[in-house]
């Protein structure tokens, strides 16, 4: 019997245009999304600007409501519930509302402020992200170690670990560059900065995790109906506590995607379907696990083809 994880995926997936096949589906949800966050949204996601959707404070509530619009229309439309729910970093917003501990409303105020929170925590231009290829994770701990100058406030971290031999660092740019230039030193398939604005993910989203606090604590959270894998420790958690606490830790630890998975599938998961556009967390699951099935659903015709195979 088919164990089924739903994942969501994080910053990056966005593109002006999404979700326009299904527009009528998912008109109700992006107009409760407007509601709550004060603009349109819609005309946002299907218009544009690209350069404001791209901004991360409007990235994650477009995200977040195309994942969770996605995710209802598939189960609206006769696909199996899932047995387990993750997210890749925002995605994990995702992931709680679709298990039933986050009101959707205010899940997307919350990513809103998120999005502002981190944005603000380290000034634009101060610190940035690189990708890793073709380095252990432990080499790639060992390089941001030797990089890092803690007295001079410049530190790099190994962000998320998505993947063997893909890992995303994190950190001030001048520690950053140097970590680029060691891990290509230490024989790197790949290092390259990222077209992101901030160093999310690492000790300097501290002061962005304590704003976070403060919001989360102002929201109520639910038990899951439905078994919750966080980031922080690639963990099942059902504690409404220890669940919101782990969100405020998400903000400068690691994302633990390999681990997850890994976990995932040691539970028995054997399939695994990615809601929201783009198809970042299927590709990552073949390299984590190839005896995975991965699928996604990004428009009415993948939800079709996912209800009609999975009910075979």
């Amino acid at each position: 019997m088919t164990k089924l994880a739903y994942v969501f995926p994080g910053q990056g997936s966005q593109e002006v245009g999404m979700l326009q096949d299904v527009a009528d589906a998912v008109a109700p949800i992006f107009s409760e999304a407007s509601d709550a966050l004060g603009y349109d949204l819609w005309s946002l996601v299907s218009n544009g600007p690209e350069e404001q959707l791209n901004q991360t404070e409007f990235t994650q509530p477009a995200l977040l409501t195309a994942s969770v619009a996605l995710y209802r229309l598939a189960l609206e439309r006769g696909a199996p519930e899932p047995d387990i729910v993750a997210g890749h970093s925002l995605g994990e917003y995702s992931a709680l509302v679709a298990a039933g501990v986050l009101d959707f409303a205010d899940a997307v105020t919350l990513v809103q402020k998120r999005g502002q929170f981190m944005q603000t925590a380290v000034p634009v231009g101060e610190g940035g992200m690189a990708a890793v290829l073709g380095l252990t994770d432990a080499q790639v701990k060992d390089v941001c170690k030797a990089a890092s100058d803690i007295a001079a406030g410049e530190i790099v971290q190994a962000a998320n670990f998505n993947a063997p031999g893909q890992v995303v660092i994190a950190g001030k740019n001048a520690a950053l560059e140097r970590a680029i230039e060691g891990c290509k030193e230490e024989g790197a398939r790949r290092a390259m900065a990222l077209a992101v604005s901030a160093p999310f993910h690492s000790e300097l989203m501290k002061p962005a995790a304590e704003e976070m606090q403060k919001a989360l604590a102002e929201v109520t959270f639910n038990r899951p109906l439905i078994q919750l894998m966080q980031n922080v420790d690639a963990a099942v958690h059902e504690d409404p506590e220890a669940i919101r606490a782990n969100l405020v830790s998400q903000m400068s630890g690691a994302v633990l995607w390999t681990a997850t998975v890994e976990n995932m599938k040691a539970m028995g998961v054997d399939t695994m379907v990615e809601c929201g556009p783009g198809k970042v967390l299927t590709g990552l699951a073949k390299r984590i696990d190839k005896s995975i099935t991965g699928l996604n659903i990004d428009s009415g015709d993948s939800i079709s083809a996912l209800t009609g195979g999975l009910n075979e």
